[in-house]
């Protein structure tokens, strides 16, 4: 890969997806089969119409077809599939037909509401067009119209997949072979925000209407320790709390309870759906301009503007008792703009914790 993105003023190298890897591997193997010859690297055609050159490792002939593998390349992306080798067993047959299925270490389905049939391997609907169209390029070009049936595998698969979100999605045994484009950009905006609709639709799939959605796992402490009702249709939504309630809106969820740590709150009380310090931070304006407004005086505010931590903060206000009123406005101002973002369709509940002393609203 050659592809590269800027992202804060960095120059990053893109990668390949898994699915990027099945539909080479495939392709270098029906090659093989039609030619006679291993292949050292093949062109595939990715969604969009790029093509790619790829690497193929292992190419060898057996007693049924060929065995081929591609090594993922994530490229600067941090992606716990990086490095692992996707093989591609090819053989012919007379079904008239491109089959294709998953063998060891890729992913079975187990829960309705993903982009593949339960009971199927986790390959999902791009990678299996890409693998479909790529090898049946390579079977026109040789005049061939019998059947290729294709297994897809990833010896470190079951290992890998504990790293990823597949136990949270009721995918078992391994992997799943992903990709919309077949390209990976580093650190992938839309890759995170997928993924949670993904998992948003999963927890629909098992029953559920409710939903409860926390930040991160500092908040995932908080709610074990404290309230104790995290169960199967909790969402980790990292700082992406708008798509969230996009999605909720879209899968006709009929109520979410947020959890989430004063320093994030108070962003959202300011009408800030992407709480990300990259997106923005006046944390400690809004408490300066909430405690103003239930009198504080300058150096009050002051001392605010020039805390470091929200945590700080709320020993200020305990300390001029003005605690409760500033959250219970920082509350229901963050609920304002939660309700605003579902269109006030959603029953919405809020919680607002705090490290040090526990729930505040």
């Amino acid at each position: 890969m050659d592809k590269f993105v800027l992202k804060n003023g960095k120059r990053l190298k893109c990668g390949f997806t898994t699915g990027t890897c099945a539909a080479a591997a495939a392709t270098a193997g029906a090659l093989m089969i039609f030619t006679g010859k291993t292949v050292a690297n093949v062109s595939v055609r990715l969604p969009r119409g790029e093509i790619l050159i790829i690497d193929i490792k292992d190419p060898s002939f057996n007693t049924h077809g060929v065995r081929c593998c591609v090594q993922k390349d994530s490229g600067d992306d941090p992606d716990s599939t990086d490095g692992i080798l996707i093989y591609a067993d090819v053989e012919l047959d007379d079904s008239g037909e491109i089959r294709i299925d998953g063998g060891k270490g890729v992913g079975r389905v187990t829960q309705n509401g993903l982009d593949c049939p339960v009971g199927g391997p986790a390959i999902n609907s791009v990678p299996r067009k890409m693998i479909t169209e790529n090898v049946h390029r390579i079977c026109n070009e040789y005049g061939y119209r019998g059947g290729v049936n294709i297994i897809i595998s990833a010896p470190e698969g079951e290992e890998v997949a504990k790293k990823t979100f597949n136990p949270h999605l009721g995918i078992v045994g391994g992997i799943s072979i992903i990709g919309t484009t077949g390209i990976v950009e580093p650190m992938s905006e839309k890759a995170l925000i997928d993924s949670l609709k993904v998992e948003m639709q999963v927890i629909k799939e098992r029953g559920f209407n409710t939903l409860l959605a926390f930040p991160g796992n500092y908040a995932e402490s908080f709610i074990d320790s404290t309230l104790g009702i995290r169960g199967e249709n909790s969402l980790k939504y990292s700082n992406y709390l708008g798509e969230v309630l996009d999605f909720a809106l879209e899968l006709n969820y009929k109520e979410i309870l947020v959890v989430g740590h004063i320093g994030k709150m108070i962003k959202v009380a300011g009408g800030m759906m992407n709480t990300h310090s990259h997106t923005g931070d006046f944390r400690m304006e809004m408490f300066a301009c909430y405690a103003g407004l239930y009198g504080a005086g300058s150096h009050v505010i002051e001392e605010i503007l020039s805390s470091v931590t929200t945590e700080q903060v709320l020993e200020i206000l305990i300390r001029e008792d003005l605690l409760k009123k500033v959250i219970q406005k920082i509350s229901e101002r963050a609920l304002f703009y939660i309700n605003k973002r579902v269109d006030n369709r959603i029953i919405t509940k809020l919680i607002i914790y705090s490290n040090n002393h526990g729930i505040l609203n």
